[in-house]
């Protein structure tokens, strides 16, 4: 069907938001995606922080967006608003790196006095970035999320009726995707 790249913008290698993200990549490739993980800390901080966008590792990135066909943004939120990491590499994205794609933006974090960072901190920059359409996003409660010990996730049964329910809205619009908007 689509690819999808699935980008976690946390800094942290033990990551609640990285491990939900790979998640939900099982549950879009099992509905026949080909899903792209994507963690933003794998690149060089002296390429995000020194902006340069020549940089073999940035350009590859822009690469992955540019081939996939939905992108899925997760991230922590911080003090009200996305990540910084992640932050750092919207920046050296091109201005229309979104054009003509589908986005599921998602957010976990402490207190749900963090889930109104998805509609006014992320949202207006992926609309900024050309998204062509941008499902609606959904925020979950670190804890919410517990790490197995394998390594995966189990979601609170509230929380995964949700946010499944918000996975496959996403894979749906990416099914009936037009051309026209997937080719621009």
């Amino acid at each position: 069907m689509a690819t999808i790249l699935s980008v976690s913008g946390s800094p942290s290698p033990t990551s609640r938001t990285a491990r939900l993200l790979r998640h939900l990549d099982g549950r879009l490739a099992d509905q026949g995606h080909r899903v792209v993980p994507f963690d933003v800390r794998t690149l060089p901080p002296e390429a995000l922080l020194g902006a340069d966008f020549g940089h073999p590792a940035i350009v590859a990135a822009k690469r992955l967006f540019e081939e996939a066909d939905g992108v899925v943004i997760g991230t922590p939120v911080y003090k009200a608003a996305y990540s910084g990491l992640l932050k750092s590499l919207l920046d050296l994205l091109p201005q229309y790196a979104l054009a003509g794609k589908t986005v599921l933006p998602l957010a976990t974090g402490g207190s749900t006095a963090h889930v109104l960072a998805i509609d006014y901190a992320l949202r207006p920059v992926l609309s900024s970035m050309g998204a062509a359409h941008i499902v609606q996003g959904w925020f979950v409660l670190d804890k919410h999320i517990t790490v197995r010990e394998d390594g995966g996730v189990a979601v609170d049964p509230a929380s995964r009726d949700a946010l499944d329910q918000v996975v496959d809205q996403f894979s749906r619009a990416l099914g009936a995707a037009p051309l026209s908007a997937v080719a621009a």
